[in-house]
């Protein structure tokens, strides 16, 4: 995204000193290490560090000015855009190019919004993939998916994006209403809803009536694609879908899952097999010439992902896209770091990296993929689950038991809340080690490996458990190869 920086001041209610109005700004940075040459940098606080105290590097590096809520220290005749509070300035100019105007094309023109408890990240790579096939396709990177991250994503999507597919994550009500209000979906997209961030929610149903937030700015007719397969977002679309229609407005449901009720499903779901990474399906898409069907191979470890891909598959041929495409984008797949990502390493050894997240059903789900995998031992390394509130014990003993149950020995358990886990994993029979730290954990592990062993890694990712997997990995290569 482009724009002047007299532009950017209106939008903003700013006033610029030290430039010239029509100068041109393209982008957006909150890092000053990411300034690479004409971003607007935004001098957000923080909790430890103020971005006022780095607009001079950011400056230095090339940023077309800083956004400032103070005069602060630069050089001199810096270019600025002092405002009175620079959070509100970058929500400001976010709406101002979503929005577009007479002279400016909404930026991007069209976006779908991707929420959810679990499998958010995965569906948005999917999605993206496929409707790249027809549209100029962008994205949130990362984990940029809140208050900060979506506007600085936004900002920084090419001005002739057809499609932004935008993750967007909440830890809190209310997170998701302001996000639906900047971002102004033309397609919403669910995956589940699960007991997640109970920290903050006192169940799951108020956790989807948080959710159901992004609804609130969805354009008139415009798409939710939906899960079948998950009562809480049935009720919530459900009930969004009756209030829009009795308050004479439209929107266009689709619905994906396992069964016969969905437009888009999938049939003989099963392992991909042999060598082969992930699954095999039927995709089946309903239409109104019929139902057409397409043999798929999803690369992505883990049978959870196929739902992900059903996600993604009814959003992209809702918005247009052929079901050879799909397929094709599916076959494609490759997951994101730490979410699935399989370490083929010598001896036979296979490292499953699981690292980034984790809460109680992702960790079953993450579990029962990986038993599934043919090894001669197979065993874990597990870190709290954070966010899950009062009954964060119960759901630690509950996965520890888990893994007992399907066979892990020994699970290694890491972090104040994994003690929970340990206790769980040893009172179903299976051998279990506490570590406090990612760090004694992985030297550990790396001295517990042995050939023909397959070891899930999986936790918050607070808990740090991505410095197991490179332990686990370093220098253990397989001939050499990628991994699979």
């Amino acid at each position: 995204m482009h724009g002047s920086l007299g532009e950017a001041a209106v939008a903003m209610a700013g006033r610029l000193t030290g430039a010239d109005p029509d100068a041109p700004w393209r982008g957006a940075a909150i890092d000053s290490r990411r300034v690479t040459g004409g971003e607007l940098f935004f001098a957000l606080p923080g909790e430890r560090t103020d971005g006022h105290g780095f607009a001079a590097a950011a400056l230095e590096a090339g940023a077309a000015a800083a956004v400032v809520h103070a005069l602060v220290v630069t050089p001199a005749d810096a270019p600025l855009l002092v405002v009175s509070d620079v959070f509100r300035a970058l929500h400001a100019l976010t709406r101002h190019v979503r929005q577009g105007g007479e002279e400016r094309a909404p930026v991007p023109l069209r976006l779908a919004a991707v929420t959810g408890s679990t499998g958010k990240t995965t569906t948005k790579e999917l999605a993206t993939a496929m409707l790249a096939r027809r549209f100029r396709a962008a994205k949130n990177e990362g984990n940029l998916n809140n208050l900060y991250g979506f506007p600085l994503s936004l900002l920084n999507v090419p001005d002739d994006t057809e499609w932004m597919v935008a993750e967007m994550g909440m830890s809190a009500a209310g997170e998701l209403s302001q996000l639906s209000a900047l971002s102004r979906p033309d397609a919403v997209v669910y995956t589940n809803i699960r007991p997640v961030h109970l920290e903050f929610f006192a169940g799951v149903r108020d956790i989807a009536e948080a959710k159901a937030e992004l609804l609130e700015g969805l354009v008139p007719g415009g798409l939710v694609v939906a899960n079948a397969d998950d009562p809480e977002v049935c009720r919530i679309v459900d009930g969004f879908q009756r209030a829009r229609e009795a308050g004479g407005g439209g929107v266009r449901v689709v619905w994906y899952g396992r069964g016969e009720e969905a437009a888009v499903r999938a049939l003989d779901v099963r392992p991909a097999g042999g060598d082969s990474t992930g699954s095999r399906f039927v995709l089946a898409v309903g239409s109104e010439r019929g139902v057409e069907e397409r043999e798929v191979h999803l690369p992505l470890h883990g049978g959870y992902n196929v739902d992900n891909a059903l996600a993604a598959a009814a959003c992209a041929w809702a918005l247009g896209i052929d079901l050879d495409s799909l397929a094709d984008a599916l076959a494609g797949a490759a997951p994101a770091a730490g979410r699935g990502v399989v370490h083929a390493l010598d001896g036979g050894v296979t490292v499953i990296d699981d690292s980034y997240n984790s809460n109680p059903e992702a960790l079953e789900l993450a579990l029962e993929s990986a038993a599934g995998l043919a090894a001669t031992r197979r065993w874990a390394v597990l870190g709290d689950m954070l966010e899950l509130g009062p009954e964060a014990p119960r759901f630690h003993r509950e996965g520890g038991a888990a893994a007992a149950r399907l066979g892990f020995a020994p699970v290694v358990a890491v972090g104040e809340l994994a003690r929970e886990l340990a206790a769980g994993a040893e009172g179903g029979g299976a051998e279990a080690r506490w570590f406090a730290e990612a760090g004694e954990a992985a030297e550990f592990a790396a001295g517990e490996l042995a050939p023909g062993d397959l070891v899930l890694v999986k936790g918050s990712r607070g808990v740090g458990l991505d410095a197991v997997v490179a332990r686990l990995c370093a220098g253990r290569r397989a001939g050499g190869e990628a991994d699979v």
